[in-house]
């Protein structure tokens, strides 16, 4: 993991999860690029930084996107609240990787 700030996420991205990169671009210039309150800024690196955590392990990424779309296809509402919070935890385990790691 790069360090904790969005110019070496970014750098990150780019360089081992491409694909992320046009989606944390536009987050950016959306949220964050023209603002004058900096306050979103430790809600949009830690989103990202969750992203990215997740992409670096395709196997993990492609659990959590499976998890997701049996959740999104599910008719019981007891199972797929299952699933959402099955992916949810991974998704949170990934996140707590910490710089350098």
């Amino acid at each position: 993991m790069p360090e904790r700030n969005p110019k070496a996420l970014r750098a990150a991205i780019q360089q081992h999860a491409p694909k992320l990169l046009v989606d944390f671009d536009r987050h950016w210039r959306r949220d964050i690029a023209d603002a004058y309150d900096l306050a979103p800024v430790p809600a949009f690196l830690a989103r990202w930084w969750g992203e990215f955590a997740l992409a670096r392990d395709p196997k993990t990424e492609a659990r959590v996107h499976s998890l997701e779309d049996e959740a999104a296809q599910e008719r019981d509402y007891t199972r797929a609240k299952a699933l959402i919070e099955e992916a949810g935890r991974i998704r949170r385990e990934a996140a707590k990787a910490e710089p350098g790691q």
